[in-house]
Order: structure tokens, then C-alpha cells, then sequence
């Protein structure tokens, strides 16, 4: 334990916290290597089977951490990570696990020499400090309006998911939906939930489409034979129900004659014709109901009167929806028939149903007036061929419209194929020689640990790690900082050339995110359970 000098030596009798903190370091690091294993394009998927038997087949390490059943805390905080770095950047869940795991590697060898997890714990955030101002001295400024830069990040993202030979269709997707959602002169952000996507079982990935337009999953009321599409179409959006009402308390009412029942009836028709009379009398002849679960949205006798006063009725709309519904055709929502009032209706300029083989219909709305409110919402309509596929493919969409988000955050971009990490590690390497000190030894030994991103690449690839990877440290100590792994080559290629980039938002939070997590798990030296 000598030879670091007094105020860095581990004290003798911590023995308690040198036991807690090896246990942390090994729980953390059998979920990072848990997860290792699908990191990059080459890498394996992972089939996921829940508590109900249900079955998820995904390489995203946000997904996949998510489902795992964690016991420990410490594993519990690798998965928060991944979590963060999803809701942060979208894309990179899966290397910032591994990221993670190298550097509690690296932290443990260097408990072992005796170093105090302060001065560890000092030296890695100035190494991760000094990682960030390499990494922005690599990346190259985009352009917004160029779309073909903008395509080269969502293609690299999408080629690591199980529909990357569809990276072709679903990238210019992700690309075009974010671009109609944001002014690229001005944008600094992108919200997600303006871009709806609508997953319909049948079909094949090839069939995914960006629908000018709104399109709801749910089906036409069709039971009183109402129209089924309408030109020109006044819709309305209303969150009351079309039936008679209810008593407040739970009553029973008594029938004895024919006489009292042919007057409920009555009354029940005379409530309910008012109601539709009211609504078609605005010019409504497109009606979006909200899911009710107090009592029926809507009866036979109300489908009938529709069906009569031509009014194309869609139920059970959720109430999730509502915001983007109305935001998209630029409508109000109304609470009460009293408010229902022409000025409230959105012009549309075709309403129908649109049959999708065997695996029933979607509504499509299309023609839109642009509209302030509308200022950009649009759908994206994702098939598959069956359950696992549907849902991989919108996570890998939603990952690539994520990619896109990180572009319009911060507008750079740098090499993929492990670049940055290995360009990340010979510059820490040669700036701790500067330095000296226990704090030089540790930022070698963090430099090092960022190799096992370059290394875990080549593994899942089937190549020579150790080859590879030496091959690479050479290229990046000649100055060649663009040089990353070519999975499909299986060479040292320009990932410049190659078109393999990602955006600079994701490696500088992975770099932040994981470092902040395992400073976090160093300074713990005790767990305290409580009952």
C-alpha cells in the first residue's frame, strides 16, 4: 500500500468499506457485462421473456436494463444510467454501460494499489473534463438544411438495430419528421411528442411511411351505416358522451307498464336527437369521441342519429391523444355540448378509412390547413410483420428521431466506429504525462479503460481484438484522429469516409453520464439497510 505518499493511503481498518466497495464495483460490472455483448453493429440481440411469458427482442441497453429484474442498488444504478443517457441523447445507451463498467474496472486496480477513492475519484473528473475538450476538437459543425449530414447520423444509429437492413427507409423517416416539426434556422430543441407514431401489425418494415398528415389506429363506428369518408370534411373533438345521462347516485328505476316504458324510450331518443341535432346544426360532419369509462361515449340510438345527419363518428379516442389530436388539426377539445359552436371545428381536406389487408383499418386525415397551432405536427406510420418486429421498429425510429434531436441540440458531429474513444484515450494517456503525480497514474489508467469500447467493437465483430485495436492506437498516435474499426471491412478505415458518424451530444453525456456514476459508487463505503 506505500509509495503514494500519506494523504492518498488507504487507512488499514477501512476494511469494511474496501469489502462494500468491491461489491458495488462487482454488481455494477456484471450488468455492464451483461449488456457488452450488443454494443455496435455487429453486435447480439437479447430476448427479454417478462413475468406473464411476454417476449421483447431488442440490443438497445435502455430496453434492455429496463426489463431486467435488478436486485441490487449498485445494479440499479447502472440502469438508471443507461435511462438518463436515453432520455438525454436517445442513442449510445448500450456503450455507456460499457463506458461505465471500463472505468470501475479501472477504479478497482487502482484501490488495489492502495490510492483513496477521493483521489480517484478527483483525477476521473478531471479526466472526463479534459475528454469533452477532445472530443469537441474532433467534431465537425452541421448544417440543419444539409439533409445528407443529418441522414449519415440516423443511418449510423439504425445500424446497429435488428431493422438495420431497412436503415435506408426508416433513417430519411426519422430525418424528414424532425425537419417538419422544427424551423431549422432557429430550432434548439425538438419535442418528440409532436411526432406520433402509429404501429399497424401486417406488412413489412418496407411498408413504414411519414404521413403527411394525422392517422389514428382506431375504427370508424360503423354499426348504423354511417359514411366512411368525407371531403371537406368540419371535425370536432368532444370529451362528453353521446348517451342519455346517468343519475349521480345508483338508482333504480321500476317499470310496471308499457305506458312508462314507451316514455323513457321516448325520453331517451328526445335527449339523445338534441344532442346530434346540436352538433350537426354547426356543420360538423367529422366526430372524434374521447374513451369514457363512466358510461358509454356513444349508444346505438346515437350511431343511428349520426349515421342520419351524415357524420362520420370515431370512438374511443384516448385521452393521451387528445393534446396531439388537437394540436395537429388545430381544434379544440369540448368539454360540454354548450360550447359546441362552429368556430371550434378544423377544416380537413379528406377524412377516410384505409384498409390495411387482413389486420383491420386506420383513419387517415390528410390535407391539413397549416395553422399556427399546427406550427409542426406530423405521423409516422411503422409496419411489421409481426409483435416483436412492430415494437422493435419503433423503438429503433424513435432512437433515430432521438439521434436527429442530439443534432438539433448541439449541432456537431463526430466519427463513429469507436474514433472518439480511442482519439479520447491517446490524448488523456499523453496529458497525464504532463502532469505527474497519483493523479497522472489514475487518468492513465482512465484512458485505458476507454479502450474497452474500440475492444468490445471488435469482439462482437468476430475480428482479432487485440490486433485491431493496437492497429488503431497506432493510426490515432500518427495523428489520424478520424480512424475508427470498419465492422464490415474488418479494417482501420476513415469513418469520415466510411459515412459512419454520430452526433457529439451522445459521446459527451456517455463520457459525463458514466463518470458521474462511478464517482458516485466509489464514494460509497457503507450500505444501511433499513426495515
Amino acid at each position: 500500500m506505500a509509495g503514494y505518499g500519506q494523504g492518498s493511503r488507504q487507512k488499514a481498518n477501512d476494511e469494511k468499506g474496501h469489502d462494500i466497495r468491491s461489491t458495488n464495483i462487482l454488481a455494477a460490472r456484471a450488468v455492464a457485462d451483461a449488456v457488452r455483448t450488443s454494443l455496435g453493429p455487429k453486435g447480439m440481440d437479447k430476448m427479454i421473456q417478462d413475468a406473464k411469458g411476454e417476449v421483447i427482442i431488442s440490443n438497445d441497453g435502455a430496453t434492455i436494463l429496463a426489463q431486467m429484474k435488478l436486485m441490487h442498488p449498485t445494479a440499479k444504478m447502472m440502469a438508471e444510467l443507461s435511462k438518463a443517457q436515453d432520455v438525454e441523447a436517445g442513442d449510445g445507451t448500450t456503450s455507456v454501460v460499457v463506458i461505465a463498467g471500463g472505468l470501475l474496472g479501472a477504479a478497482e486496480k487502482l484501490l488495489a494499489k492502495g490510492i483513496h477513492p477521493q483521489t480517484i475519484t478527483e483525477a476521473f473528473l478531471m479526466a472526463a473534463e479534459k475528454a469533452e475538450e477532445v472530443l469537441a476538437e474532433m467534431s465537425i459543425p452541421v448544417d440543419l438544411g444539409d439533409r445528407d449530414q443529418l441522414l449519415q447520423a440516423a443511418m449510423t444509429s439504425l445500424n446497429s438495430k435488428v431493422v438495420s437492413q431497412n436503415a435506408d427507409i426508416l433513417a430519411p423517416i426519422a430525418v424528414d419528421a424532425v425537419l417538419k416539426v422544427i424551423d431549422p434556422l432557429t430550432a434548439t430543441n425538438v419535442d418528440l411528442n409532436d411526432i406520433k407514431i402509429v404501429k399497424k401489425i401486417g406488412g413489412t418494415t418496407d411498408d413504414c411511411e411519414l404521413v403527411d398528415g394525422l392517422v389514428l389506429s382506431q375504427r370508424i363506428a360503423k354499426a348504423a351505416g354511417g359514411p366512411r369518408r368525407v371531403e371537406n370534411a368540419k371535425v370536432g373533438l368532444i370529451q362528453f358522451c353521446l348517451s342519455a345521462p346517468k343519475t349521480d347516485m345508483e338508482s333504480n328505476i321500476q317499470v310496471r307498464d308499457y305506458s312508462h316504458m314507451d316514455r323513457l324510450l321516448r325520453e331517451e331518443r328526445t335527449i339523445v336527437a338534441k344532442i346530434v341535432k346540436q352538433i350537426a346544426k354547426t356543420g360538423c360532419n367529422v366526430l372524434l369521441v374521447q374513451k369514457s369509462i363512466l358510461r358509454d361515449a356513444t349508444t346505438d340510438l346515437s350511431l343511428d342519429f349520426c349515421a342520419k345527419a351524415k357524420i362520420l363518428v370515431v370512438r374511443d379516442i384516448e385521452r393521451d391523444d387528445i393534446e396531439f389530436i388537437s394540436k395537429m388539426l388545430g381544434l379544440e377539445p369540448i368539454a360540454s355540448l354548450d360550447h359546441f359552436t362552429a368556430e371550434k371545428l378544423a377544416p380537413v381536406g379528406l377524412v377516410c378509412e384505409d384498409f390495411m389487408g387482413g389486420e383491420g383499418s386506420i383513419i387517415r386525415f390528410t390535407g391539413l390547413k397549416p395553422s399556427p397551432i399546427t406550427g409542426g405536427c406530423c405521423s409516422v406510420l411503422v409496419r411489421a410483420s409481426n409483435v416483436l418486429l412492430l415494437d422493435e421498429t419503433e423503438r429503433s425510429i424513435h432512437d433515430a428521431l432521438c439521434v436527429v434531436r442530439s443534432l438539433v441540440k448541439k449541432k456537431a458531429l463526430i466519427p463513429g466506429g469507436a474514433a472518439p474513444e480511442m482519439e479520447m484515450s491517446c490524448k488523456l494517456a499523453q496529458w497525464a504525462r504532463t502532469i505527474g503525480g497519483i493523479n497522472a497514474v489514475c487518468i492513465e489508467t482512465y484512458a485505458e479503460a476507454l479502450e474497452l469500447v474500440p475492444y468490445t467493437l471488435a469482439e462482437n465483430a468476430g475480428m482479432q481484438p487485440v490486433e485491431i485495436v493496437t492497429q488503431l492506437r497506432a493510426a490515432h498516435m500518427k495523428g489520424e484522429k478520424y480512424a475508427g474499426i470498419n465492422v464490415k471491412k474488418g479494417s482501420i478505415t476513415d469513418m469520415y469516409a466510411e459515412k459512419v458518424v454520430q452526433p457529439l451530444l451522445v459521446s459527451v453525456s456517455s463520457i459525463k453520464m458514466a463518470t458521474e456514476t462511478v464517482r458516485m459508487i466509489l464514494k460509497i463505503d457503507d450500505i444501511v439497510i433499513c426495515r
